[in-house]
């Protein structure tokens, strides 16, 4: 065990930090918070959005871990000078975001929120009227990226008598051989095909839009939509006029307006068109990684990723910075 000096610039409180120290070698020497360590000798830098400054800080550092999934965009830029750097990051929100994109997809398909609002006024109209809850056994879904959490996702979708299609970027990558794989050239043969729309691939300049008015005229009527990924993969105003002309649904947790401060949180709209109006839409405020679990699976995958370089063993979740994941 060759040993391996750690310095994390957040500085997680319990219940992270109770879960994770008992999970780390003895090997893995690790110190925290925003000031940098005198003598900055630390070979790991685990930091989220580093500055230039933390990432020049020792002559020894040998990889940066981002502490969640993702590569933010301005730590990708800072990253330009820092080319032959080894980036991680990690996976943990995988599970919990797979299962809130089959919630989503369910209350979605079933008409969920507005019959639950219904009955809460003692209304049992709904009970009788003709429904368009979506049954989704034998139903297709289509899911637009296959990283860890489209791959739950597609075992979800598989387990309820769906037949699943993956839209990917390296079709020749042998994870998931089990279902059918197209490259994203093929969205436009698929898209007419897909009772329900996945989408879990990340943000990056090739992502960004790539979810149009044509794109989204192609699905049939009654399609249901799920975002876990980012907003501004799909155009706002398309997916908007789309939705709000009834002839599809969507289960969305991610947006294209944030709050800035923690002032804005109890007043900041999700998108400068009303999606709120919208029977049609179940919406969550992009909290589909939180859960109870949360700190306990950060934990874990922080110690699996430390422990391998202590280790000397190939550090998971490389992340490929030109990409953006």
């Amino acid at each position: 065990m060759s040993g391996v000096r750690v310095h994390c610039v957040h500085n997680f409180r319990d219940p992270f930090r109770a879960e994770f120290e008992p999970l780390i070698d003895r090997a893995v020497s690790i110190t925290w918070g925003p000031e940098l360590p005198s003598p900055a000798d630390f070979e790991i830098l685990v930091a989220g959005r580093p500055s230039p400054e933390e990432l020049g800080a020792s002559p020894n550092i040998r990889a940066l871990v981002i502490p969640w999934a993702g590569l933010p965009v301005q730590t990708q830029a800072v990253l330009k000078d820092f080319r032959d750097l080894p980036v991680h990051n990690l996976h943990h929100n995988a599970a919990p975001t797979a299962e809130m994109a089959l919630t989503l997809m369910m209350a979605a398909a079933k008409e969920i929120i507005p019959i639950d609002q219904s009955i809460r006024r003692h209304d049992w109209t709904l009970r009788y009227n003709d429904t368009r809850a979506l049954s989704l056994e034998g139903r297709t879904a289509l899911i637009l990226g296959f990283g860890a959490i489209g791959q739950r996702v597609a075992r979800y979708c598989e387990a309820l008598g769906m037949t699943v299609e993956i839209v990917r970027r390296h079709v020749e990558d042998a994870v998931g051989g089990e279902y059918c794989q197209h490259s994203v050239l093929d969205l436009p043969v698929l898209l007419p095909y897909a009772n329900v729309f996945v989408i879990t691939l990340p943000m990056t300049d090739d992502t960004r839009n790539m979810i149009g008015q044509h794109e989204l005229a192609l699905l049939p009527d009654n399609a249901v939509i799920v975002n876990v990924a980012r907003g501004a993969i799909i155009d706002e105003e398309a997916l908007y006029n789309q939705l709000a002309s009834g002839r599809l649904r969507a289960g969305l947790d991610v947006w294209y307006n944030y709050p800035t401060d923690e002032s804005s949180r109890s007043s900041t709209p999700p998108s400068r068109f009303p999606f709120a109006d919208l029977p049609n839409v179940v919406m969550t405020p992009h909290l589909a990684g939180h859960s109870g679990e949360t700190e306990r699976l950060r934990a874990l995958a922080l110690a699996e990723v430390l422990n391998a370089a202590a280790n000397g063993a190939a550090m998971p979740n490389r992340v490929d910075v030109a990409l953006g994941y």
